[in-house]
């Protein structure tokens, strides 16, 4: 497994660097959906480490976001968001990432997610630990909700049904110290896992949003559920994300947001 997760990085990195040498020069957008933006950046580095991870495993199979779905022979399957925060990238709102994952048999086993303006590099092995530029890292121990810096984001298409997203947000700002969207699931899971938030929730994502992030957050002590506080697949749209001891408070003010 080492060796898989040495490539995940080196190809986080790839991605990197193609985001960190384009920052600012954005010059090609399209829209996928109304505010759901895809630019020449986002391809660009989903096509470099496309080819090389398929260089190094050509027998794995690959998820990618922005379109690249590859049947391999192997129990492996890498997913890949190679711009997670797209809409922060392009108005140069420095809050993205690369983000990595590598599925065995339906679970998450090697993750790297990396940010490449702060070069924050993020990575976790199962059963080994999560790390932050080789620093071991750890959820918070914060035990009251009311104490607790959440994060969230909003679906993509959230002009067309506003309501439940904006009824969970208000119920969570009542609950919670304070509550942030910052446009980045992935680097949201990895601030959970480091500590910079207590909890973190979304509807609607996609299995490359969270593929590396959870396991991120699992190995620093964190626990990862749908909204019932049940079991959470990246094929499944609802996940909370927590240090563990405000989890429970989480699932509790979703389910009254629901009421």
């Amino acid at each position: 497994m080492r060796e898989y997760l040495e490539v995940a990085v080196e190809a986080a990195k790839l991605g990197g660097e193609v985001l960190k040498q384009y920052y600012g020069q954005v010059k090609e957008i399209e829209y996928k959906g109304e505010i759901n933006l895809v630019t020449n950046v986002d391809k660009r580095s989903e096509k470099l480490i496309v080819e090389l991870l398929n260089s190094r495993f050509p027998k794995h199979s690959v998820l990618a976001e922005e379109g690249t779905d590859m049947a391999g022979s192997s129990e492996y399957k890498w997913v890949i968001d190679p711009l997670d925060g797209t809409t922060n990238y392009a108005h140069d709102y420095p809050l993205f990432c690369v983000s990595i994952g590598l599925e065995k048999k339906g679970e998450i086993v090697a993750a790297a997610v990396y940010q490449p303006i702060f070069e924050e590099l993020f990575v976790a092995e199962k059963g080994a630990g999560a790390y932050l530029n080789g620093r071991r890292i750890h959820v918070s121990r914060v035990g009251n909700l009311k104490q607790g810096l959440l994060s969230t984001g909003f679906p993509y298409d959230v002009l067309e049904n506003p309501g439940q997203a904006m009824k969970d947000f208000r119920y969570f700002v009542d609950s919670a110290q304070a509550v942030r969207r910052d446009g980045s699931a992935a680097l949201d899971l990895c601030y959970v896992a480091m500590g910079r938030f207590d909890g973190f929730w979304e509807a609607r994502l996609k299995p490359w949003d969270t593929a590396a992030g959870i396991l991120i957050v699992t190995e620093a002590g964190g626990r990862v559920t749908d909204f019932q506080g049940g079991y959470y697949s990246i094929y499944r749209d609802e996940v909370v994300a927590s240090n563990g001891l405000l989890h429970d408070s989480i699932c509790e003010v979703l389910r009254r947001a629901r009421q």
